[in-house]
Order: structure tokens, then C-alpha cells, then sequence
């Protein structure tokens, strides 16, 4: 024992130990020494990799068990790091990125589970899964192999048969796919997937007495089976029995009152069938369950059904509820956007932002928001901010190329929407966008190829893809095809797109009478669709008769006395026509529908300088500016202006500040560089401007 623990009596011969006689102090201190020299023992012995794998495994599946996969991810995730060469806990980590259909990086884990251990029967079975729903042939292939190497290892179970059958099925040998989904039903006649898997293989030869029998045979087995009668009521839905469909979904969802599936597809059906109050009652069930994919559910029924308060309602509910849950914040948003409560949706989003300045969603959907009010510089910011975030974003692309179309920069416009392309090549919105950019640029040739390269081949029957392809065609005097495709789109539904096409096309047949029939319904279906007057204007232009072009406008404006825009197209046709008074009121008559209509404030001003009212003239633009600074029309103006009065300085400075706005703005370029050099003494800096 340690000298300081031990004492000596005076003629050399041990003591007892100090403590001993101390027992009040020295015990306590000794026992807390065992106690922690015991702890350090137990955790030791506890934290072995082993011990530690265990563990993680354990909390990995019972998240599993409640459907909190992303915390089983983490805690499987763990178990890689501390035993990486483990195929078990790969294997398991694969299973909960599957759950959270992730799966290519489940793909990933798989591949690394069986390089570790090729004898794990369950990782090379889940990895062959998911080869044989590749379109490669060779992968599907591969599978197979894989597949057959288990079944030659002895292993055996429905499974396994089942995705035989699948690879067999797609590599173009149906009567063995047939034989091995039917030998794993006879085997394991309680396996759903194979029961299924085999009416959907008689279902596709029309044997559906056949793949009734066998969804029967698995739903009348005991104890009763949710997903069996919802696999027997999908046969009969999509065979019009919905009478039967709706009583197996019901059947379901008795069994289950907590099946997803079940609840989905009756509500489906309901709505089909124009049950729609019932089925708003079960979207409202289905809603009420504890998975987050359906919170949302009830609120897009109730919106799709133009209940919007009804659904803003619901979302404001949820997201009190769930704060955190982004779908339904952005349902929310959506809702705000559709009633045009457009500041309640900036102000959610903005509390989000603060809440959390990197929330991409938050920011990306705040830009569109501020797009919608007009508000280009902050849309800008919180783009360029999402972007540094997220390059990859093809939403976030695309809504910066609407800020560039705004100032104007039609060459960085392009190119946003051509990153947006190549990163989501189905993303229809941007390929019309770019189309249309195309086209306006005399590019139509290179429009039409856009439209028709092989990724939009799936949208061909897309209204909107109808609609610019025909406007790439019209561009290229393709008329015959166009013809062609506008039938058949009117023949579906009759679009004002569309019909102002027939209309363009009847034009230029000199049948005026009846392109003007198309524009009248156009305009009913559209009313501020500002073309289809143009183009009446036009065809009785054609004709010479402008009077009556003004007296069918006139007409139609008095018939729209809230319509802004169109009290504003009858004043530029009134100022055309030389008829400013009349014009005037018009413009007045706009800014009385819609006090903020800036265009009518502008076209004014022009109006008061054309008649010499040059200070009232400065001073409503003036007042345009400073609510938006950003007002390139606005800018123009003021700048022409000042160079009417002789302010070149003033002048100067307006046109710099357009051209910093929109850097292509010709009318601006030129006009700085004139000023510049025969004002500004400055040649060097106009002949800048002027290459431009």
C-alpha cells in the first residue's frame, strides 16, 4: 500500500490506514474512488465498437418502427462510422434511404454492403431490386444474375421470386416471369406482392376473371389483409367497377383505419365519382393521419374545390401546428398567392427568413413574391443568395431569368433558362420561356427544335407546349402544320392562345370577318387580352377602316370600365388617331380603375408634354420614379424630357442610370452616346456607349 496511505507505528510495524480512524472523511473519498474506477470500468467495457454498433442498430430500427427516418438514418449512420466494414449496418442504412425513396444513395450503401460481405443474401437481393427497375438492359440483366446466384445459394422466398419475375418481365419473357410469380404464390400464398404482382401479369393479357380470383384468394385468407382488398380494389377501379372499388377501399380502411393507401384511394374515388362531400370527409381523415406526406392533402382538395378560405384556413392551422414543416408552409403560400393576399405571404415567409436566413425554400418563394409585386431588386438578392446556396436549383434559374426579362438583359435571361433546362430537362415552364426568348429574337428555327428535342416528346399534348410551338411555326410561316395542331388543340379546348392563333391564321387569309369571330370569344374567355384587340384593330386596319377599328374599341372599354388595361389600349389608339381629349379620359378613366397603373401615369405624361405641359409633365413622372426606381419606361421618358429642355446634364444622368438597369436598352445607348459626345464633351465614353 502507498506510503501516504499507510502509517508506521515507531518500532517499524504497519499501521492501520489513516482513513481507517478517519472514517467520516476518508470512506466517503475511498468509496467515491471505487465508484468511479467501477464506472470507468463499465463504460469502457460498454463502448466497444461493437457495443457502441449494437447500439446505434437498435435505436436505428426502432425508428424504423415509428416511420422517423431520418433519425434512423442518423443513428444507422452512426453505426458505418464506428464498424465501416460491417455490411449489416450499411445494409440497414440502405433500408431507411429506400423508406425515404432516396434511392440512389440507398443503391450506393447496397453496392458497399455486398463489396463487404457477398454472402448477405438480403443486401444482394434489395440491390437486385432495385437494378431491375433500370431501363438498361444490361442492368436489368445483371440483376438477374444476381438473383439466380441467391437462388443457387439455396435461398428461397417470395421475394426472391418476385423480382425474378420482374427482371424476366422486362427482358421480354413473360411465360417465365408467369411460371415464377405463379410458383411463389402457390408457396407463400399469404405474400401480397407476388399475389399482386401475378393479377397485374393476367391483367395485362386481359385475364381479369383470372387476376380477380387471385386478389380474391389473398383477401378472403385470415387474419384479414388492408393492402389485399386495396389491391383488389384497384383492379376494379381501373376496370370501371368503382361500385365494387368503393366497397373494397371501405373494406380497407376498416381493416386499417390508418391506412394511408386505403384512405387515398377511396377520397380518389369519391371525387371521381362526384361524391365530394364524402370525400372531403375522408381527405380530412387522411390528413389526420401521423405521416407528414399527407398533412397537406385536405387543404389542396378544398383549394382544387375553390373553397380558398376554407383551405387557407386548414394551412394556417398546420402551420401553427407543425412550424417546421415546410410543405405546408409552402401550401400556405400558395393559398395567400391564389387569394392575392399577397403581403401575408411575404410576411411568412419573411419571419421564416429571420428565423432562418439560409431557409432556400423560404427564399426562392419570398423572390417569386416580390416578383409578383414588382419589387425586382429584392427578388434579386434573395435569388443570388439561394443560388450561392443551391446552384442546382432550376426554380431558382428560372425565376432570375424573369429578373434579367424585367430589366431587360435578354441575352442573361436566355442563358438562366438554359441552366434551368439543363438541370431539370422536363421543366416545361422554362423550355416555353426559352422558347419564347427564341423566337422574339428571330431565332424561331432554334425554337422549334427546343420544342421538339426528345425530352419534351412526353408534353407534346401540354397546352402550353401546343400553344409556342405554334407560335415557333407561325414565326417560320409553317401554316399548314399549324393549322393542323390548332384544330386539334381547339377540338380539346377552346384557349384563347388558341383561338388567337385561328385568328392570326384567318388573317392571313384575308378572312377577316371570321378571324374577328375568333378574337370575340377569345376576349370572353380572356378579357384583358390586349392581342386579340390588337388584331381586331389590325383586320379592320386592313380593310381601311379605322373608325370603325375605334368605335369597336371604344365599345368594348365601356363594356370594361375596371379594366385598366384596356381603358389604357383605347388611349394609344385614341392618340394614334389623333383624338387626345378622348384619349386623356381614357387614361384618367385607368388610373380611376386602378390608382397604382403606372402605365396610364407614363402615357399622361406624354400626353403633357406633347402638349407642352413640360413641369406637370416632369413632375408625375417624377412621382412614378420615386415609388419605383426601377421603371425603365418612366425613365426614358423623363430622360427625353430633359433633353426637350435643354438639361443635358439631367438627361445624361437618366440615360445612365436606364443603361445601368438595362444594359441592351437601345434607344437609351444611343441617346447617352449622343449626348455625351456633342454635350457631354466626352467622345471617348460615347463611342462606348455607341458600339453597344
Amino acid at each position: 500500500m502507498d506510503n501516504a496511505m499507510m502509517e508506521r507505528n515507531r518500532d517499524g510495524s504497519s499501521a492501520a490506514p489513516a482513513c481507517a480512524r478517519v472514517p467520516g472523511v476518508c470512506r466517503r473519498r475511498f468509496e467515491a474512488l471505487a465508484c468511479v474506477v467501477l464506472i470507468a470500468g463499465l463504460v469502457t467495457s460498454g463502448c466497444s465498437p461493437e457495443a457502441r454498433e449494437a447500439r446505434y442498430l437498435k435505436s436505428g430500427k426502432l425508428m424504423m418502427e415509428k416511420k422517423d427516418y431520418l433519425r434512423a438514418i442518423i443513428q444507422f449512420r452512426n453505426a458505418t462510422q464506428v464498424k465501416p466494414r460491417d455490411a449489416e449496418a450499411h445494409y440497414q442504412l440502405a433500408l431507411a434511404y429506400l423508406a425515404q425513396r432516396d434511392y440512389q444513395t440507398a443503391f450506393n450503401s447496397l453496392k458497399k454492403a455486398v463489396q463487404l460481405d457477398s454472402k448477405h443474401h438480403q443486401a444482394q437481393l434489395k440491390l437486385a431490386e432495385l437494378m431491375a427497375a433500370s431501363s438498361k438492359k444490361e442492368t436489368v440483366e445483371e440483376a438477374q444474375h444476381k438473383i439466380r446466384d441467391i437462388i443457387s445459394a439455396g435461398q428461397s422466398s417470395a421475394e426472391i421470386l418476385d423480382t425474378l419475375a420482374a427482371t424476366e418481365w422486362k427482358l421480354g419473357d413473360p411465360q417465365d416471369a408467369e411460371k415464377h410469380l405463379e410458383e411463389a404464390f402457390a408457396k407463400f400464398p399469404s405474400d401480397l406482392t407476388s399475389a399482386v404482382s401475378l393479377a397485374n401479369v393476367k391483367r395485362n393479357h386481359n385475364d381479369v376473371a383470372g387476376a380477380e380470383q387471385v386478389l380474391k384468394k389473398v383477401a378472403a385468407q385470415q387474419p384479414p389483409s388492408a393492402n389485399a382488398f386495396l389491391a383488389l380494389g384497384q383492379l376494379y377501379f381501373t376496370t370501371n367497377r368503382t361500385a365494387d372499388a368503393e366497397a373494397q377501399f371501405r373494406r380497407a380502411a376498416e381493416i386499417d383505419p390508418k391506412s394511408g393507401a386505403a384512405l387515398l384511394s377511396l377520397a380518389v374515388l369519391q371525387t371521381r365519382t362526384g361524391k365530394l362531400d364524402q370525400a372531403d370527409q375522408t381527405y380530412a381523415r387522411l390528413s389526420a393521419l401521423p405521416e407528414q406526406q399527407f398533412r397537406t392533402y385536405h387543404l389542396e382538395f378544398l383549394a382544387a374545390r375553390g373553397k380558398h378560405n376554407e383551405a387557407i384556413t386548414e394551412a394556417e392551422r398546420l402551420s401553427r401546428r407543425y412550424p417546421d414543416d415546410r410543405a405546408v408552409r409552402t401550401a400556405l403560400v400558395r393559398e395567400y398567392l391564389r387569394t392575392k393576399k399577397n403581403a401575408d405571404a411575404e410576411k411568412l415567409l419573411t419571419a421564416a427568413l429571420e428565423k432562418n436566413h439560409k431557409d432556400f425554400e423560404a427564399l426562392v418563394q419570398r423572390s417569386a413574391v416580390y416578383l409578383m409585386n414588382g419589387r425586382v431588386d429584392p427578388a434579386q438578392k434573395d435569388l443570388t443568395q439561394a443560388l450561392h446556396a443551391r446552384s442546382d436549383s432550376a426554380e431558382a434559374h428560372y425565376l432570375m431569368a424573369r429578373v434579367h426579362q424585367i430589366h431587360g438583359a435578354a441575352a442573361s435571361q436566355r442563358q438562366e433558362l438554359e441552366e434551368a433546362l439543363r438541370l431539370r430537362p422536363y421543366f416545361l415552364p422554362a423550355r416555353v420561356q426559352l422558347a419564347q426568348v427564341l423566337i422574339a429574337s428571330g431565332a424561331a428555327q432554334s425554337a422549334l427544335g427546343l420544342m421538339d428535342a426528345k425530352e419534351a416528346q412526353a408534353q407534346r399534348n401540354n397546352l402550353a407546349f401546343l400553344i409556342e410551338r405554334n407560335w415557333a411555326l407561325l414565326a417560320l410561316n409553317q401554316t399548314d402544320e399549324v393549322r393542323k395542331e390548332v384544330d386539334r388543340g381547339l377540338a380539346a379546348v377552346r384557349s384563347p392562345e388558341l383561338l388567337l392563333q385561328d385568328a392570326f391564321l384567318k388573317l392571313g387569309h384575308k378572312d377577316y370577318s371570321s378571324a374577328r369571330v375568333s378574337l370575340v370569344e377569345a376576349l370572353n374567355r380572356s378579357p384583358e387580352d390586349l392581342r386579340a384587340l390588337r388584331l381586331i384593330v389590325a383586320s379592320y386596319a386592313a380593310q381601311k377602316d379605322t373608325a370603325t377599328a375605334v368605335r369597336t374599341v371604344q365599345q368594348y372599354a365601356s363594356q370594361h370600365p375596371a379594366s385598366a388595361p384596356v381603358q389604357q389600349f383605347l388611349a394609344e389608339l385614341l392618340i394614334a388617331n389623333n383624338q387626345r381629349p378622348e384619349a386623356r379620359k381614357a387614361l384618367l378613366a385607368a388610373k380611376g380603375a386602378n390608382p397604382k397603373f403606372t402605365l396610364a401615369d407614363i402615357s399622361l405624361a406624354q400626353l403633357d408634354a406633347a402638349e407642352g405641359h413640360v413641369d406637370e409633365a416632369t413632375k408625375t413622372l417624377s412621382r412614378v420614379l420615386a415609388e419605383n426606381p426601377q421603371n425603365g419606361p418612366a425613365r426614358l421618358l423623363l430622360a427625353g424630357i430633359e433633353d426637350l429642355r435643354g438639361n443635358k446634364a439631367a438627361a445624361i444622368e437618366s440615360y445612365r442610370k436606364l443603361v445601368e438597369m438595362q444594359p441592351t436598352n437601345v434607344i437609351a445607348l444611343n441617346n447617352l452616346a449622343y449626348d455625351l459626345a456633342e454635350y457631354g464633351n466626352r467622345p471617348d465614353e460615347a463611342l462606348t456607349y455607341a458600339q453597344k
